[in-house]
């Protein structure tokens, strides 16, 4: 069994020379076993041990009996112990998560401070292949769809999985003939866990019923779906430089790309998305990407709410992915005495105001524009949008609503708030960045004009006319 575990470990390059390697020592016969085996490859790889036990609080005498049994065993092989004592029921309310999953997140924590404090290079899990087919099922009963049908990696970055190629019944037989005792946790042996519901009912059904190879024939087919799922992941990294763009709130799918996709490769490219977008995978399912995949059917403005406070808005180019955020106040309203002022600062924005002679006027640029100061009768503002807002599109007058000019020049929600208007009441006169209104232009009998420049650049075309 060692060569088996030896060969596994050489196959997938687990551990190197000089490695550091922290082990998660719980003192159950997977653990212990783990333990060996690392003690066994030490002799034909140099490389370090630092045992990790963790103890959750939560089965009194039980967890101080296996707290030390860890010590004796770590102090008979002369392997360094870090024992961390995590209050996970503390964690399971302050995460709002089960017992189960507060568990989990105890255990890397504490995996993740031995890492700091000892330098460690690699984390060594006792997983087996019982475990795996566990995972499997779980992952096939919740739809997780082909990713959750890859069960566990032998190698996720610096966690590693020595034992990945035994079953249960191989580690316990190799501790019997070493006459190596262990600790037995009597929760594993409770229904009130659905992965304990698998273990001790689903897969020994399948096994007595079914087909008594079950265990290795699912991790044979992980195995094959896992190498499958490594060649889409890396397909999808293609498939996502030409269809999604970076924003500054978050990224934008293009429909235009989109449809081109072969069909089976769209869910991974939007659960790639929405994984950046959140910094996780877990709580991410099929039935997320299947709204998010709709949506792109839906008309423009429609949302969905997603994981993690994420937000998908159909817009004209396709869906905007951002996160929720409380909608701030972008109210920006600044009175200009033209008079008096010769610049103002808003936004992060320089503006310039000059009242010149007629003769002075030159070519109108897309950040310069020239008004008839003669004209204007009511207080000029520099402000962000309003209700009742509205610009004059052409010479004879006629007029447009502000909110149908934005929707006509496919001018996405969340930058509306944003743009800045110059504007004599409800009157807008620039879109600035878009378009000025054909209201006060400088004409024939035009003594004074106004020069407005924002400092933004002359140097690329824009949308004004």
């Amino acid at each position: 069994m060692v060569k088996k575990v030896a060969a596994f470990v050489a196959e997938y390059e687990m551990i190197k020379e000089q490695d550091r390697v922290i082990a998660g020592i719980s003192g159950g016969a997977d653990s212990v076993c783990l333990l060996l085996m690392l003690l066994e490859l030490r002799k034909n790889i140099s490389f370090d041990i630092v045992a990790v036990h963790v103890n959750h609080g939560l089965r009194g005498d039980e967890a101080l009996r296996d707290e030390h049994y860890v010590k004796v065993l770590c102090e008979n092989y002369q392997i360094p112990l870090e024992i961390y004592h995590k209050d996970v029921e503390l964690f399971a309310q302050k995460r709002k998560q089960s017992l189960e999953e507060a568990g989990r997140y105890a255990r890397i924590e504490a995996f993740q401070q031995a890492v700091a404090k000892y330098k460690g290079t690699k984390i060594a899990l006792a997983h087996h292949m019982n475990d795996n087919a566990e995972t499997m099922l779980m992952n096939l009963a919740r739809g997780s769809g082909l990713a959750g049908l890859t069960g566990i990696r032998p190698v996720n970055g610096i966690t590693i999985r020595p034992l990945l190629c035994l079953e249960r019944q191989e580690i316990e037989s190799f501790l019997a003939s070493r006459k190596i005792s262990y600790c037995t946790d009597v929760t594993n042996g409770s229904d009130d866990y659905t992965r304990n519901r698998i273990r001790n009912h689903v897969l020994p059904f399948l096994e007595r019923e079914v087909n008594e190879k079950t265990v290795s024939h699912m991790a044979d087919t992980a195995e094959q779906i896992l190498k499958i799922w490594e060649y889409m992941e890396e397909e999808t990294e293609i498939y996502y430089k030409k269809v999604v763009e970076k924003t500054e709130r978050g990224f934008l799918i293009k429909k235009s790309e989109y449809i081109k996709l072969p069909e089976v490769f769209r869910g991974t490219l939007l659960k790639l998305v929405l994984k950046k977008m959140a910094q996780r995978e877990q709580d991410i399912h099929r039935i997320h990407i299947l709204s998010l995949d709709e949506l792109m059917e839906k008309q423009t403005g429609r949302k969905i709410n997603l994981p993690y406070g994420i937000v998908a808005e159909r817009c004209y180019e396709g869906i905007r992915v951002l996160n929720e955020e409380k909608k701030e106040e972008h109210i920006v309203c600044e009175v200009i005495d033209f008079e008096r002022e010769s610049g103002l600062h808003i936004n992060n924005q320089v503006f310039s105001f000059e009242i010149l002679k007629t003769d002075a006027r030159q070519e109108e640029k897309i950040y310069t524009k020239y008004f008839d100061y003669d004209i204007i009768k009511r207080t000029i503002t520099l402000r962000t949008r309003r209700a009742g807002d509205y610009i004059t599109i052409d010479g004879e007058g006629r007029k447009q609503k502000l909110k149908s000019f934005f929707i006509n020049e496919k001018i996405p929600q969340e930058e509306r708030d944003h743009i800045l208007l110059l504007a004599e009441g409800s009157h807008v006169l620039w879109v600035i960045g878009y378009r000025r209104g054909h209201a006060y232009y400088v004409g024939p009998n035009t003594e004074k004009i106004v020069k407005i420049t924002m400092n933004k650049g002359e140097d690329k075309d824009g949308r004004d006319n």
